[in-house]
């Protein structure tokens, strides 16, 4: 990925009941609207492949839909078994309605 923030998706497009699901720079990526504030993490889930758009998200939580681990959509820390491994998480910010999504070396 090239290191810039790329423009993906209209803010208030991202609501509370589910996540949303971007393509930039050629990675998915899942946008979480949690508190009045957006995350963006990595969309496959680190131990079964599951697309994490398919889980359910409760609180900052990502729960995925294959075998219920748990994900923090703050930091894309794995929270419980059978998860060993986090997921990628993108430095995120709103401008003119927009959100931007941080490209480029690991956050």
């Amino acid at each position: 990925m090239s290191n810039q923030w790329l423009d993906v998706h209209a803010a208030d497009g991202v609501s509370v009941e589910a996540p949303v699901v971007v393509i930039a720079d050629g990675d998915e990526i899942a946008l979480y609207r949690v508190d009045d504030q957006i995350y963006a993490t990595a969309n496959l889930c680190t131990h079964g492949s599951a697309r994490l758009c398919d889980g359910f998200l409760e609180g900052h939580e990502i729960e995925c839909p294959l075998h219920q681990g748990r994900f923090d959509v703050r930091t894309g820390a794995a929270l419980c078994a059978p998860l060993t491994e986090n997921i990628r998480s993108y430095p995120v910010r709103i401008e003119g309605g927009r959100v931007f999504v941080k490209a480029g070396d690991e956050s």
